[in-house]
């Protein structure tokens, strides 16, 4: 993995690849596959069109209130984190904390006490490679758990297939519902307009301290803090986001144990209301490993719940979910339309949501995917080493 001229971090082919080898990484890789949970239920009370699998729905955040106030949103991960290895439950945590080599980036990390993980607290909205390392992680034989984005979680899954130690060794995966992250150019936009030059960045925080809290750029001899909406703007249409990210199929974490989103009606904080906001977590328990960890965790203390919820009450919270949700299928068509690579997916209820849509809104999707491509919107040049 290298950052490329782009600013992206993109994995980089040194040497000759056989034909086995290709088929794993297409058969890996969430850019080409993206499934749901394997162990798929029947029941339709348990499973939402747009939600998923679900066993509980609540929110609640952090009993801890200096871990409430350092996580993204309530602390629930980082509380959960902790939860898990004072009860012996793992040995260490896999996730990922600020890069010590490209302060916008995030870095994998191992985590063995609660000092460690709370010292990876807050989101990191730029490029992060969490799973780099896992083969030698797995080569230690030891349990763990593993926080990453949805598509992280899906290509831990999809590499069980190829190694049964993950299943063995990874004895929960959580996440946060996952909006996307800022482009590299979105960021450089945003130290621009703040007169900071990327290079002499030292340390970039994008929220935590707060909920939100603020974007915090530190350099050697100057701190700037901005609100969080100055760094991704006062709506969605403002984002800037990765084409990987406007054509996911699962920014909610279908495969993950527990995921965890922001619990802002309308999918966003306000300038006023976030400023004494301590943060809550909208908690989605989808196995019953998360579900079981979510009420241990409740009964001894790390976390506190507020009150339960459901799939009509996540939409309020996270809309932007919904509409990308909705939109995927007609999307990927416009991508096979143009002739480039479709992702499969296979669980995860695309096709019956696109049917319930307005024929004109679907096709309205496919025609902006294809000129989108056509504009050069979906390609970058091969990544090559420096």
């Amino acid at each position: 993995m290298t950052k490329v001229a782009s600013g992206y971090l993109q994995p980089v082919v040194v040497g000759d690849l056989d034909h086995a080898t290709v088929d794993t990484i297409y058969d890996v890789c969430p850019g080409t596959r993206v499934d749901g949970p394997p162990e798929y239920p029947q029941d339709p009370a348990t499973v939402d069109l747009v939600w998923g699998v679900w066993r509980r729905m609540a929110l609640g955040w952090a009993a801890d209130p200096t871990v409430r106030h350092r996580g993204s949103t309530g602390g629930a991960l980082t509380a959960l984190a902790q939860y898990l290895l004072a009860t012996e439950r793992v040995e260490f945590v896999l996730h990922v904390r600020a890069s010590t080599v490209e302060p916008a980036f995030g870095e994998p990390t191992l985590s063995f006490s609660d000092a460690d993980v709370l010292d990876g607290a807050g989101s990191r909205y730029g490029p992060t490679a969490p799973l780099l390392g896992v083969r030698d992680v797995l080569d230690l034989g030891r349990p763990f758990a593993f926080i990453g984005k949805p598509c992280d979680i899906g290509a831990l899954r999809n590499w069980a297939r190829h190694d049964p130690r993950v299943d063995d060794l990874v004895r929960y995966c959580l996440t946060p519902v996952c909006g996307g992250f800022g482009t590299p150019a979105f960021t450089r936009n945003f130290l621009d307009r703040i007169d900071i030059d990327p290079e002499a960045v030292t340390a970039l925080r994008y929220r935590g301290n707060g909920c939100p809290g603020p974007t915090r750029v530190e350099t050697v001899d100057r701190v700037v803090e901005q609100h969080y909406l100055d760094y991704w703007g006062d709506d969605a249409t403002q984002w800037s986001l990765p084409w990987r990210c406007k054509i996911c199929p699962d920014g909610i974490g279908e495969t993950a144990d527990i995921a965890a989103s922001d619990a802002w009606p309308g999918g966003a904080p306000t300038r006023e209301g976030s400023v004494d906001d301590p943060g809550t977590n909208a908690l989605i328990a989808r196995t019953a490993a998360g579900q079981e960890l979510l009420e241990a965790a409740e009964r001894d203390g790390a976390l506190v719940i507020e009150r339960e919820i459901g799939p009509a009450e996540m939409s309020v919270y996270q809309p932007h979910q919904v509409r990308k949700k909705i939109a995927v299928a007609p999307r990927l068509l416009g991508i096979a339309d143009e002739g480039r690579i479709v992702p499969r997916y296979d669980r995860l209820r695309l096709d019956e949501l696109v049917a319930e849509q307005p024929v004109e809104i679907n096709e309205a999707q496919r025609h902006g995917t294809r000129e989108r491509i056509r504009m050069g919107k979906a390609t970058e040049p091969a990544p090559r080493l420096p």
